[in-house]
């Protein structure tokens, strides 16, 4: 199946959720990240807010807070993606496509091995990933290729195996409910 394709089939699934479904699976996702070794590491966590359907992640980086690990959420200039820290995850509001994002620009984030939250809408078992188009993650990866790397999705986001580019960088661990 083309990407193409593969979006489409994935977004008209999202949408059909309903907001029970929703908060169910990013409970059950969040115990599985916070009991992972990868958050157990981890001093500072880049996640993302959600938008639309993706899995509420809001309670796990308010609860990676009060384990004290710096948190960080990515911001849109242009054409690239920086991860800015925050201390209050309200201090945000709608930015590139309406996704929410922080309303400052600094603090600049700095911690070159934190542990990022990876977005997608396909994922398989051996860390491939099918992201919204963009290209934010991927390069931000190319850049900065010592971050660990983790997936939060929904079961039927899962494939048995996705065909990616060369471009398109890997997951290091999918978690998915």
């Amino acid at each position: 199946m083309d990407k193409i394709t593969l979006r489409k089939q994935i977004q008209t699934l999202k949408r059909a959720m309903s907001e029970e479904q929703i908060d169910a699976a990013s409970e059950r996702l969040g115990e599985l990240f916070l009991a992972s070794e990868y958050y157990q590491n981890a001093k500072t966590i880049y996640g993302y807010l959600p938008y639309n359907q993706e899995v509420r992640t809001i309670s796990m980086l308010e609860q990676a807070l009060r384990d004290g690990k710096r948190v960080a959420v990515p911001k849109v200039y242009g054409d690239e993606m920086r991860f800015i820290y925050l201390e209050d995850l309200s201090q945000v509001e709608k930015g590139y496509a309406g996704i929410p994002e922080p309303i400052a620009d600094e603090p600049v984030a700095d911690d070159a091995t934190a542990l990022v939250l990876m977005p997608g809408l396909a994922f398989d078992p051996q860390g491939h990933r099918i992201g919204y188009g963009g290209g934010f993650y991927d390069k931000f990866l190319a850049s900065e290729p010592a971050h660990p790397t983790l997936a939060l999705c929904y079961e039927f986001q899962m494939f048995e195996r996705l065909d990616t580019e060369e471009f398109d960088v890997n997951v290091d661990c999918v978690l998915w409910a």
